[in-house]
Order: structure tokens, then C-alpha cells, then sequence
């Protein structure tokens, strides 16, 4: 995959502006154990909202992959396989539970990635991170995002990762694209972000967290944006 991509453009004003806003990525006791310490989170279009999971928050990353083109920047994101017992068929960044070897959050983010679809660390440069998302299933997950730099190779882990495909950073930050989407989960009505991009529908944690990014980005809060 992008084997004849463009060489990688270390500056430009998207990558600036991740810069600027982007926070260091947390340590691990930095990560909410309770919901009710976290700052985002599916709680953030469901009041009243916990973890379908009793106790305290399991801490998780996710790598959030931006490749800077020379036709502009686009996100990895990957399709999980259909018989999975969590999640099958959604889409979702590169990532995973916290390991007891994993001597920071980076590394977490890293090796989830290389375990998953391959891409090889030397060719990520981190840039910083999001604010630990709380996910229904009781994760707390930090989106670590890092630039990647073309002319990598993947290789996918076929039982975990039925797919890889990329979208224009453009597309998700447009939050033209970002849609109010609502169903009943376990008896409880629930809202979520959705971002559709051609047949491929991202929404939930993925979806929540690139509009928590697209808000850091354009100044605003969760409380300023109307529904």
C-alpha cells in the first residue's frame, strides 16, 4: 500500500496546527480510572451515561495515523474482521489494551499497530495526543496521534483486520460530514458521531474521538456545540 506515495512534507499547516494543539501523551496514572474523572467520552452526547462494565476503567491506546501527502494529509483507519467477539465489522484506529511490558502509552500505541496491521514504527513520528475517551465497553482510551511517513508496507493481522483504507484529514474535520446518529443499546437509548465515507460508516469511539479532535482544532467544547 502507498508504495509510489509522494515524498513525506514534514511541514505543513495541518501538521503545524496538530502541533500547536496536540497535549503530551499522558503517563499511565494520568489515565481516569473512573468515568466520572474523565474528560471525553461517549458520555459526552449521553448524560447519565456508564460503562456497561462494572469497575474500574481498563486503560487502552489507539494510534491515530496521519500521513502527510503532497496532495494532503489522509488518516489510516482499519475494519475489524466480522467474528469478533467485540466490535466485529466497525471501523477503528490501530490499537489496543495497555500491557503490563508496555513501558509508556507511546509503546502501547505502537506495538498495537505493528500487531495489527504492520506498519512499522520508523516510519511514525509522534506528535502528541487526545484526551483519554471513555468507551461504553469500559476502556479508557488515549488516541496517541502520530505523522507517518509514506512509502510504508502493511502487513494485516487477517484473524483482527479485515481492512485498511485511508481518508483525507480534510473530510474528517469537516464537520459538515459529522453526523447525530441514535439507537437503543441494552435497553438504553444512545447517541453517537457518525462520519459516512463512501461505504465505509465510522462512528462510536473512532467517529467521537476525530470530533474531539476536529473541536481542539476550531477552539470548541462539547457545551459550545449545538446538536
Amino acid at each position: 500500500m502507498n508504495a509510489a506515495a509522494p515524498l513525506i512534507i514534514d511541514t505543513t499547516p495541518t501538521v503545524e496546527r496538530l502541533r500547536a494543539h496536540l497535549q503530551p501523551v499522558p503517563a499511565f496514572d494520568a489515565i481516569p480510572r473512573d468515568h466520572t474523572l474523565a474528560p471525553k467520552g461517549d458520555f459526552q452526547l449521553n448524560p447519565g451515561f456508564k460503562p456497561f462494565r462494572s469497575g474500574p476503567l481498563m486503560p487502552a491506546a489507539v494510534l491515530v495515523p496521519v500521513v502527510a501527502y503532497g496532495g494532503g494529509e489522509r488518516v489510516i483507519l482499519t475494519k475489524r474482521t466480522a467474528h469478533l467477539s467485540n466490535h466485529a465489522g466497525q471501523i477503528s484506529f490501530p490499537g489496543g489494551r495497555v500491557d503490563a511490558e508496555d513501558p509508556d502509552v507511546i509503546a502501547t500505541a505502537l506495538r498495537e499497530t505493528e500487531e495489527e496491521i504492520g506498519l512499522d514504527r520508523g516510519h511514525i513520528s509522534v506528535l502528541g495526543a487526545l484526551d483519554a475517551y471513555v468507551t461504553g465497553t469500559g476502556f479508557a482510551v488515549v488516541p496517541v496521534v502520530g505523522l507517518v511517513t509514506p512509502g510504508f508496507a502493511l502487513r494485516l493481522a487477517q484473524h483482527e483486520v479485515a481492512e485498511v483504507f485511508e481518508v483525507p484529514f480534510d473530510f474528517l474535520m469537516d464537520s459538515r460530514n459529522h453526523q447525530r446518529h441514535k439507537g437503543v443499546f441494552n435497553g438504553v437509548e444512545r447517541q453517537w458521531w457518525a462520519m459516512p465515507y463512501k461505504d465505509y460508516y465510522i462512528w462510536g469511539a473512532t467517529a467521537g474521538m476525530l470530533r474531539n479532535l476536529h473541536d481542539l482544532l476550531n477552539g470548541q467544547t462539547a457545551e459550545s456545540v449545538a446538536p
